[in-house]
């Protein structure tokens, strides 16, 4: 199984191409359309159909989704529709695509292609993935295994969620300069380091592409905090690469 399509269902859009999983990089050019509003079930099966439609796609599809995934069953929806919340989606995604489908956690899938193939490749101990975007999504791993569903965005601080605070999405719409947003971030990293101690973090999502702006801002973490390798790439080929696992 050279080639899985890997396809990455966010709070604002559904992205998607074959990854070619010996070297984790895509094959084709990534198409992404606008996540529907709401986010319903059926809605966004229609764009995952139409996604799967315009590659030709026969093969095994890997999918993520921004909320707690077990056995293919969606157990939180934060960032999209509540109706999501104990749908089987693996089983409503492959009726709606006649494909063999996959479903993993965005983040932990974000964070699967960093640990091989990325920022994280060949680092032991306790590495944790934080990717910054709609919300805040987590991935923990240990000597490259991952602990699946941590959903660490939702850890309270100063009484609200932390990704409340301190998501790229907090900072668009309250128009943060770099410099106060990175101070909400380095607060939440603060919160993680006490609680996990990790040997490094990876900031992924869209923002990781600007991590000149903020990263040289923070302050208060030992480990070293890099960029993701894989930019917002990283969900579509770790969808893969769980399809394939």
């Amino acid at each position: 199984m050279a080639h899985v399509l890997g396809i990455d269902i966010g709070g604002t859009g559904i992205k998607a191409a074959p990854v070619d999983l010996s070297t984790g990089t895509l094959v084709a050019e990534r198409v992404k359309i606008d996540t529907p509003r709401p986010a319903v079930p059926a809605a966004v099966a229609g764009v995952v159909r139409e996604l799967v439609v315009g590659f030709a796609w026969t093969g095994p599809a890997g999918i993520t989704f921004p909320g707690v995934v077990t056995d293919g069953v969606i157990r939180t929806a934060a960032n999209v529709d509540k109706s999501w919340i104990d749908l089987d989606a693996r089983e409503l995604l492959a009726k709606a695509t006649g494909l063999t489908v996959t479903m993993i956690n965005d983040a932990d899938a974000a964070g699967l292609a960093e640990i091989k193939f990325g920022a994280g490749a060949g680092q032991k101990g306790t590495v944790l993935m934080l990717t910054l975007g709609t919300g805040i999504g987590s991935a923990l791993f240990y000597d490259g295994v991952l602990v699946p569903n941590t959903e660490f965005g939702h850890i309270e601080i100063r009484g609200r969620e932390a990704e409340k605070r301190a998501s790229e999405l907090v900072r668009e719409e309250q128009e943060l300069s770099w410099g106060k947003w990175a101070g909400r971030v380095d607060e939440y990293l603060e919160h993680m380091q006490m609680l996990l101690s990790p040997q490094l973090v990876i900031i992924g999502g869209g923002v990781s592409r600007k991590s000149g702006k903020f990263l040289p801002l923070l302050t208060g973490l030992r480990a070293p905090v890099v960029p993701a390798a894989m930019h917002n790439d990283a969900g579509i080929v770790g969808a893969a690469m769980a399809a394939a696992s």
